[in-house]
């Protein structure tokens, strides 16, 4: 089963958990969140994935960053983020942003010839930016509304919205179309692994700032999401310190924006 697929699947049992938290009455009640009706069903989805990342995740990607040299993590991290430079050219151009999608398709193209397919960063060396961009980003900037939010097993947290846009991010990812089955099978396994790296050590920080890791992850999601949204978004070449708490252990996924 390719990562297509493995989308669309979780995303069906995303949409039965909303049907039964909705037949179950959701969150109700003075502190409730408006954003965020389907909380009883997000904990246990949250809490599941947070078990899943320290049994699995968090020790392969401890394991991994032990054994591998950090230049060879350097040039796949970079091969990594060209491959999905593609799709954030794609999306810059369907937001009607000519710089961004000039400057982040320069990019691919000087790291893609020059940089030996990525492992090398020319186009930062060139002071060019990265403007990433998702099919999510692209329905809200042109007016769709984000939803309520959502918990997705394995790919954390996003919301109605979002998890639309990732099946289309899905189906138009370079690394997922590969024909080779076991060349795909790891590129995606390298890809989750690679994010997973990213954010080692941000689930001590989480630890320590919030009584409730669920809330906490929750409003810097969809705080970070709703800043990302617009038409003078600003180039996210690195994520801050901050930007990183919003995907802790139990939302480090291959989906995780």
């Amino acid at each position: 089963m390719n990562s297509f697929h493995l989308t669309i699947r979780v995303l069906r049992i995303g949409a039965l958990g909303l049907f039964v938290a909705l037949a179950q009455g959701c969150a109700t009640g003075p502190n409730a969140n408006p954003a965020d009706p389907l909380e009883p069903f997000n904990r246990t989805v949250f809490n599941l994935n947070d078990g899943l990342d320290r049994a699995i995740f968090l020790p392969v990607a401890t394991a991994y960053t032990d054994v591998t040299p950090s230049p060879v993590r350097t040039g796949v991290h970079n091969f990594l983020s060209n491959i999905a430079d593609v799709w954030s050219v794609v999306n810059n151009a369907l937001q009607l942003k000519p710089k961004e999608t000039l400057e982040t398709g320069m990019r691919v193209a000087f790291n893609s010839i020059f940089g030996f397919a990525g492992v090398l960063d020319i186009g930062t060396e060139m002071r060019l930016a990265r403007n990433k961009q998702d099919f999510g980003q692209t329905l809200g900037y042109w007016g769709v509304k984000s939803g309520a939010y959502v918990v997705l097993p394995f790919f954390g947290p996003s919301s109605v919205r979002d998890s639309v846009g990732m099946v289309v991010d899905s189906g138009a990812d370079i690394a997922n179309n590969v024909k080779n089955v076991p060349v795909r099978n790891s590129l995606m396994s390298l890809r989750v692994v690679d994010k997973r790296v990213e954010y080692l050590g941000t689930e001590t920080v989480l630890e320590e700032a919030s009584l409730d890791k669920y809330t906490f992850t929750r409003d810097l999601y969809l705080q970070r999401r709703a800043n990302s949204i617009g038409r003078n978004t600003q180039p996210q070449d690195t994520p801050s310190k901050e930007e990183r708490y919003d995907l802790p252990a139990s939302a480090t996924s291959p989906a995780a924006k």
